[in-house]
């Protein structure tokens, strides 16, 4: 039997993307489609937020998907199976809103397949029709096709460079699909927040209810901190505890892309001389 928070799988999926399953049985056993964990490595690690991208809860692992983008999440690519994770709390956030709507298209945009997976699987249980469009830069940041295909009625691929799939932006396979197969009662997008933006721009013009799921900075995850916030229809919302789905429509896309920048710079400078101490310990082995 796994100790609590072990990982018990750390698997490359693409260049940068590695999908990990941790023994947390509770949390397994709790969660639902669209909630999140956040983890801490160790006793001086930062607290990072990860959305569940599946789970078993009769292994009472929960699977996640998380792409190398600086420190944290660079260290954590470095583990193997056997070690534990310092902490790991959830499920948290509000659950997707799930009902028969109709059709529903799901948009998962490079890391963003890996959230919608669990959402694409609980619309189609409760009886929808679920169109999932992929999209990612080249054929090699597509990840989770064969669980996406497994778990919708109809799967739909494109990247930028043409290298797999449709050769084009999931706008335009959205709109090629509205067009042709008439329009979804509801869009789902989760991805990066230029994609989502333009997505619900497109979606505006056709009317189309449209649900984005938001990770902007987060400290603690209760909605005691702020630094999650977001303006949605022109009030502060915080994506920890009132998300981390929210109205496309209504969310302020200049606003969060800002927040989403602020620590940029030192976020830089951490991840530096993580890999300079990375460097130094192989060095010193």
């Amino acid at each position: 039997m796994p100790e609590m928070y072990e990982i018990t799988e750390n698997t490359v999926l693409a260049e940068k993307v590695n999908r990990y399953r941790i023994y947390a049985p509770e949390i397994a056993a709790r969660r639902k489609a669209g909630q999140f964990i956040i983890l801490r490595i160790d006793e001086d690690g930062e607290r990072i937020p990860l959305t569940i991208a599946d789970a078993d809860p009769q292994s009472g692992t929960l699977t996640l998907v998380v792409q190398e983008v600086g420190k944290t999440t660079a260290h954590l690519a470095r583990l193997k199976p056997g070690e534990r994770l310092k902490d790991v709390v959830g499920p948290l956030g509000s659950p997707t809103h799930i009902e028969k709507f109709g059709t529903v298209a799901v948009i998962g945009g490079g890391i963003g397949i890996a959230p919608a997976h669990p959402i694409v699987q609980a619309l189609r249980q409760a009886g929808n029709r679920v169109i999932s469009i992929l999209g990612a830069r080249t054929k090699s940041l597509i990840i989770m096709e064969e669980e996406m295909r497994r778990a919708s009625d109809e799967i739909i691929i494109c990247t930028d460079d043409g290298s797999y799939g449709t050769h084009g932006l999931v706008t335009d396979v959205l709109k090629n699909v509205i067009e042709t197969q008439g329009k979804p009662d509801l869009v789902v997008a989760i991805g990066p927040v230029i994609m989502m933006k333009f997505v619900c721009k497109l979606t505006r013009e056709y009317s189309i209810p449209t649900v984005v799921s938001l990770n902007p900075i987060m400290v603690d995850g209760t909605g005691m901190c702020g630094g999650c916030r977001v303006s949605v229809g022109g009030k502060s919302k915080f994506a920890c505890v009132d998300g981390p789905e929210f109205d496309g429509h209504q969310v302020d896309f200049e606003e969060l892309t800002k927040r989403q920048a602020f620590y940029h710079e030192q976020e830089k400078e951490c991840f530096a001389r993580y890999q300079v101490e990375c460097r130094e310990k192989n060095t010193n082995d």
